[in-house]
């Protein structure tokens, strides 16, 4: 890992991606003061809007930019069927979702509901409506809205007190972050994914290894990824301690983008295109190429330029990469299929040692035991950070043909509407119930125990989320996080698998 200095720029110093959006947004930089930053687009949810709505009603102010807004439903909405979604049992639930109905009527915010045809997961919606697009800054009251990063957007999660000052002004203090560029070249290797990349990076650098970063994935191997594998690298740049996660867009970026209904161009009467097929391809039917070609030169010119600086580097070979999974209570205590979980010896210090100890415990597992020996109880495939339609139909392709383990209860939970919709149009609903999955309505559902899709005290999970701290799931369950394709397989044989064998033999 290197370091550099990248805080001194004049107009002709070459630039980072993220130095472009922020200068573009820069409403004021007081000295010894926070910046402010023009915010294009902020995301609402039903659990930390309420109180900044209130404050808004308590302030007599209005919201200055409504269009700049989209809200939906997802933490609390229950999963498990259409008619326990409208009519939602538990009360603090409840009360959340229908007080988010009312302010949104209240204050003009386009909402989708939990019936909605674009209802989902708010870190899935934005990409597939269009409203996410490259230079944006985005802002949500969630950890995880770095995913929108995957576009070329400057986003990150704020607190309740700022999304009402967003919802007031249209702008957020921030102190600027310094860059981190994190390179991954080359190809790579069979049976390693996305997931398998950022769990390798969290590994080695930490959860606190990007603190006061602003991080861009470059390098061949981040290139070579779809756009549902790049929001799964942003996703989870929080989990490393980043103040956001960036990667330049392209031509794989303006391939997704054209022809969705928020994207420059597409009329306001154009239905944002099935996820099973080109959005190119009803473009040209409903949209002004003149403006799609004018935002894409404006795209074209937000990589990072040849020349420009980081604070830091880091050079990672994609061939070194293997699946990974995690095993203790932090996504930072990740290693892989074919390794062993670490003793104290492995620790780096005392306060390692500590949290070692304590992962052991809370883990039921024992120092050198073999991972793949680790048999689950659960299975969890969904989340915004593996809940799009490419991490189903890798799920799907090994689960085909088999069934899960007497021993193991799986749930798929498409993240959004237009996922579920594509995935039962390709049939992948029939493969996952033949296994014995149970198949899902849309939501952040098992990610966190907000809502009933919880483990119970000691049940282990193989889980595409992001989080697996102490209690995420439910309160005594175990989680380790790994890849779709992980998760699948581990439901089949009951225990963690190498899916390169597995892939091998089926």
């Amino acid at each position: 890992m290197t370091n550099s200095n990248s805080s001194q720029s004049t107009p002709n110093t070459p630039k980072t991606l993220f130095e472009k959006v922020w200068q573009q947004h820069l409403v004021a930089a007081p000295a010894g003061e926070p910046s402010l930053l023009y915010i294009d687009l902020h995301l609402v949810h039903e659990v930390t809007s309420p109180q900044a709505f209130d404050g808004l009603r308590l302030a007599g102010r209005k919201l200055r930019r409504p269009d700049r807004h989209i809200a939906t439903v997802d933490h609390n909405v229950p999963t498990t069927s259409v008619q326990d979604r409208l009519h939602i049992v538990d009360q603090i639930a409840a009360a959340q979702v229908n007080a988010l109905r009312k302010n949104c009527a209240e204050f003009g915010i386009e909402f989708f509901d939990v019936q909605d045809a674009s209802q989902g997961i708010v870190h899935m919606i934005g990409p597939e409506l269009g409203a996410t697009k490259p230079g944006m800054t985005i802002v949500c009251g969630d950890s995880h809205t770095s995913t929108h990063g995957a576009f070329g957007a400057l986003a990150f999660g704020i607190g309740t007190s700022e999304v009402e000052h967003v919802m007031a002004t249209q702008t957020v203090p921030q102190d600027k972050p310094k860059t981190f560029r994190i390179t991954v070249d080359g190809d790579l290797p069979f049976g390693v994914t996305a997931k398998d990349i950022i769990l390798d990076i969290i590994g080695r650098i930490g959860t606190d290894g990007a603190t006061g970063h602003v991080v861009e994935y470059a390098g061949s191997a981040i290139r070579a990824l779809s756009m549902e594998g790049r929001m799964t690298i942003c996703n989870m740049s929080i989990e490393a301690g980043a103040r956001a996660g960036m990667i330049a867009p392209d031509e794989t970026t303006f391939n997704y983008l054209k022809g969705r209904r928020f994207s420059p161009g597409t009329h306001t009467d154009a239905v944002s295109p099935s996820l099973g097929e080109s959005p190119a391809a009803k473009f040209n039917s409903a949209a002004n190429e003149a403006v799609w070609d004018e935002a894409v030169a404006h795209w074209k010119t937000l990589p990072t330029d040849p020349g420009a600086t980081f604070d830091r580097e880091l050079h990672i070979d994609a061939a070194t990469l293997a699946p990974a999974v995690t095993w203790g209570t932090s996504p930072g205590m990740t290693t892989t299929i074919d390794a062993k979980v670490p003793t104290l010896e492995d620790a780096h210090d005392e306060a390692d040692k500590k949290s070692f100890a304590r992962a052991y415990e809370y883990m039921g597992l024992e120092p050198g035991q073999s991972i793949a020996e680790i048999k689950v109880d659960a299975v969890f495939l969904g989340s915004c950070t593996n809940g799009r339609i490419e991490d189903l139909r890798a799920a799907a392709g090994i689960v085909k043909g088999h069934h899960i383990a007497t021993t193991v209860r799986a749930m798929v939970v498409p993240g959004s509407q237009a996922v579920k919709r594509q995935a039962e149009a390709e049939g992948l609903d029939l493969v996952f119930k033949t296994a014995g999955f149970e198949w899902r309505e849309p939501g952040c559902s098992m990610c966190l125990g907000m809502n009933p899709d919880i483990l119970q005290p000691g049940e282990r999970c193989a889980s595409t989320s992001n989080r697996n701290f102490e209690g995420r799931q439910g309160r005594g369950g175990r989680t380790h996080l790994v890849s779709p394709e992980m998760a699948a397989a581990a439901a089949i044989t009951g225990h963690f698998t190498d899916i390169r064998s597995w892939k091998s033999k089926n």
